[in-house]
């Protein structure tokens, strides 16, 4: 895991991407955000780059290749599952089917958009802590 790595945001919706970019930039982490608004243009990018993201949210409802299918893609592909690099869903909803594949694609966390500014802040600001202490396999002392 690269901790120093940027940020992967894949959403489809415009105002969520505004507010997301808001949240970052007062929560002021010196990781770069990056926003795909298709799932195959994220897994074009995480295939093709040598570098290695730190974390990425995903949306599920997407058009193309929703984030579920993205997801499998990713964890087919040996060279993104050795890097390690925490998957969590960041859904407006969450139905049970949604959670039960998400989960079955081995992800890092499912959740649920706040509907206010403040708590999404809250939420995102306790998701990147977690992992910023979290250790990896491909961690190295």
């Amino acid at each position: 895991m690269n901790k120093g790595g940027p940020i992967i945001i894949i959403e489809d919706d415009i105002d969520d991407q505004d507010l997301l970019m808001e949240v970052f930039n007062e929560l002021e982490y010196k990781n770069e955000i990056k926003f795909f608004s298709e799932g195959e243009k994220a897994l074009e990018y995480l295939t093709d780059t040598s570098i290695e993201p730190f974390i990425i949210f995903s949306d599920i409802n997407m058009p193309k290749l929703n984030g579920i299918e993205l997801r499998a893609k990713v964890h087919e592909n040996e060279d993104l599952r050795i890097k390690s690099i925490p998957y969590l869903f960041f859904s407006t909803s969450a139905e049970q089917q949604h959670v039960v594949d998400a989960y079955s694609k081995s992800i890092q966390g499912f959740f649920i958009k706040p509907n206010n500014f403040i708590e999404l802040k809250q939420t995102i600001k306790t998701i990147v802590e977690y992992w910023n202490k979290c250790v990896s396999p491909n961690y190295i002392k």
